[in-house]
């Protein structure tokens, strides 16, 4: 009868011992503090201007690099502010779609225009994008854009 209740002992505090070890060891075993940051690029967009990548996406989150109306395939810039939103916006959606997302997943963008008469004519080819439920936005005059844009538009994406 000693020996059964030394055996139980021991197969307690063997288990014991295991399970102490399986905790620990989630414990020193060191994690990940951030999600891996992996860069997005797409020929149908244009290249950088500048050191920045066209998107990154870090988790389930893709943050977009402002875009204006540069046409990816002539390098060269739209001419009426019209022309250079469509242009940002196509853009953008290339980028999207690289990320295998869309305007639906889009969670916050910003705008900036160098002229804020011309607010009213952006507004509305954004907002056409967008059938879903818009996403948080903010619209910023700004002094001055890359190569002389207008307009340059900005997106952060969740990807669900």
């Amino acid at each position: 009868m000693a020996d059964n209740k030394n055996t139980i002992i021991l197969v307690l505090v063997f288990a014991c011992g295991l399970l102490a070890g399986f905790v620990l060891y989630g414990f020193l075993v060191p994690q990940p503090i951030h999600p891996a940051k992996q860069v997005v690029f797409t020929e149908r967009a244009p290249n950088p201007i500048g050191p920045y990548s066209q998107a990154v996406q870090s988790g389930n989150f893709v943050f977009l690099s402002g875009q204006i109306g540069i046409n990816p395939v002539t390098g060269n810039l739209s001419a009426t502010p019209e022309e250079q939103t469509v242009q940002a916006i196509e853009n953008l959606h290339a980028v999207l779609q690289q990320s295998g997302l869309g305007f639906g997943d889009v969670v916050q963008t910003r705008i900036y225009l160098v002229n804020m008469s011309d607010w009213i004519t952006i507004n509305g080819i954004y907002g056409s994008y967008f059938k879903d439920g818009y996403p948080a936005r903010a619209t910023v005059q700004v002094a001055g854009l890359p190569k002389g844009a207008k307009v340059e538009i900005e997106m952060v994406a969740l990807k669900r």
